[in-house]
């Protein structure tokens, strides 16, 4: 006889007369047949009460969630007609499941429940609330009902810093967690894992240094979540070692998300050597390599510009592994044939696969177009991203770029009559560098930040040095015909060279220390080559994460290859 099963328990408890003279055996026994999944059984046992209070109630919605018949239920308690009121547990589990499904609709009707009952105070239905707001995008509605709760625990906190953090609203994030912590609220797993993805989502290694410095400090960094999101915020600001070192303290405990997560970080760089390495130990270790596995290991392919290992590896993926490749693989292969000048054969694959073409696909298709100076296919490709989004201004930039490349100034001036005519306005540059625990955000142009006048002299004088080593401008950034003094001016004010010269300046980062920027579109290929040279003029790393990759500029050269 199995002491756990729940129908050996029911057996006794019938045996004993339990199940006749106590409603808490059968609560409990509604709860145990959920969890072993024999739901009918649970149905059964709750229509045996002769008068079910809300215990009973919240124990069926309970055995239901995740699952629109948990909604069914409810309203059948609110019809009884014992008029039977839910309490804080029944709200909390509804609105977990309507996170779930999603069901805002019938989440908002439970928040109006939960104000007339006095509920959205108490801490789990609070959490639960903004738990589901933030799953459906309304942050402030989240924010307002974290606000206006008296009490709040590490539960609530770390609903709102995950929340924030992945609704792309990093500094909210941080904010929320440094909060927490001046409230003497106690972080868990969750708050700084959260914490850690919103760092590493601006690259912020200065943030993701102290927040793995109190990760010891209270041992959660022996955590596996917390460690594969250290892995994580490491390898996205672009320091792999670092994730390494992680990685290796916590290899025999980590699953496969942490694994993944490592090989993403060697991918990234396009190292796909070490990437191959992890795949095959993981292997060898017993995980089953899943989908995110596979896109790391044709990432790291793609950047390297590999096309043939990339081919491999797809049809190894279909083949070997009986995994379906999803959208995003096809768009490694895609952008691994664009990269190798293999245009028509990339458009052909990419108008054959079994899945609709995103803008992503095309907006990689079209950049290698735009690289390759291929405009009949570059045309095609913008038109393909307009189909999308008619509002998408990177349809109309690159290609902008790839005729001015071509120095056909007249195309570039209809291009650019075309986005006006279309009132599209084209999203503004910004570059940011973490420095004297700050970000400090440039756009091009920019005279805002408090050290103006020494950033502009110091991006002068190393211009003036860098064209002594042989730079020469990449005039076919500058998308109008001007005289030659504005485009040189012009060049030299992108929003990513103003935050180099920031870094340079002295107080602003301990010598020899690398630099690093993150730019929210593509590094331009001016400052890609300026970037090249400053880096052996002044004998430091700089590392650029840009919409598209990381570039590690060292010795006068960059490891994308002249390719991104």
């Amino acid at each position: 006889m199995d002491s756990t099963d729940p129908r050996c328990i029911h057996a006794q408890a019938i045996t004993t007369g339990a199940a006749k003279a106590n409603r808490a055996v059968l609560n409990n026994l509604i709860t145990l047949y959920s969890k072993s999944n024999l739901r009918p059984d649970a149905v059964r046992v709750f229509q045996s009460i002769p008068s079910p209070n809300v215990v009973s109630w919240t124990a069926l919605t309970s055995a239901f969630s995740n699952s629109p018949l948990s909604f069914h239920h409810f309203i059948s308690m609110l019809r009884h007609p014992s008029r039977i009121l839910p309490n804080a547990h029944t709200l909390t589990s509804l609105l977990k499941t309507c996170a779930t499904l999603p069901a805002l609709a019938f989440g908002v009707q439970l928040h109006c429940i939960a104000v007339k009952l006095g509920f959205c105070s108490q801490l789990f239905t609070g959490s639960a609330l903004v738990s589901l707001y933030f799953r459906n995008g309304l942050l402030d509605d989240a924010k307002k009902v974290f606000d206006e709760m008296s009490v709040r625990d590490a539960v609530c906190f770390s609903a709102v810093i995950v929340g924030f953090a992945q609704n792309s609203k990093p500094i909210d994030a941080l904010s929320c967690f440094v909060e927490m912590r001046r409230s003497g609220v106690m972080s868990n797993m969750v708050s700084v894992s959260g914490a850690l993805r919103a760092a590493s989502d601006m690259a912020m290694l200065e943030q993701s240094r102290i927040i793995h410095g109190h990760g010891v400090v209270t041992g959660l960094n022996l955590n596996v979540v917390v460690g594969s999101a250290l892995i994580d915020g490491y390898g996205k600001c672009g320091l792999v070692g670092n994730a390494r070192v992680v990685f290796d303290e916590l290899e025999m405990e980590l699953n496969i998300v942490g694994w993944n997560a490592m090989m993403a970080g060697h991918a990234q760089q396009g190292e796909h050597d070490n990437v191959i390495e992890l795949f095959t130990r993981m292997e060898e270790r017993g995980m089953v390599p899943d989908e995110y596995s596979f896109l790391a290991t044709l990432t790291a392919f793609y950047n390297a510009g590999l096309v043939e290992e990339t081919e491999i590896w797809l049809r190894r993926m279909k083949e070997e592994y009986s995994l379906e490749p999803c959208l995003e693989h096809y768009t490694c292969l895609v952008g691994a044939l664009g990269k190798a000048g293999c245009l028509e054969e990339a458009e052909r694959i990419a108008l054959t696969i079994p899945f609709k073409p995103d803008a992503a696909l095309w907006r990689v298709l079209l950049s290698k177009c735009a690289y390759h100076v291929n405009m009949d296919i570059a045309w095609r490709m913008s038109d393909r991203l307009l189909e999308i989004n008619p509002m998408d201004d990177s349809a109309y930039a690159i290609l902008a770029n790839a005729y001015a490349s071509a120095g056909r100034w007249d195309e570039v001036r209809e291009v650019w009559k075309r986005m006006k005519d279309k009132k599209v306005r084209k999203e503004g540059g910004r570059s940011w560098i973490e420095a004297l625990g700050k970000v400090h955000v440039f756009f091009a142009g920019d005279r805002r930040h408090e050290r103006t006048d020494e950033i502009y002299a110091k991006l002068a004088e190393l211009m003036e040095e860098i064209e002594k080593l042989g730079y020469v401008p990449v005039w076919a950034e500058m998308l109008h015909e001007v005289e030659e003094k504005e485009k040189k001016k012009a060049l030299w004010y992108h929003s990513e060279k103003l935050a180099l010269a920031f870094g340079l300046l002295n107080g602003t980062a301990p010598p020899g220390k690398a630099l690093r920027i993150v730019k929210n579109l593509r590094i331009c290929r001016d400052c890609h080559e300026a970037f090249k040279y400053i880096s052996r003029l002044v004998e430091r790393e700089i590392i650029v994460r840009d919409v598209n990759r990381y570039h590690r500029f060292l010795n006068g050269s960059c490891n994308c290859g002249d390719q991104w």
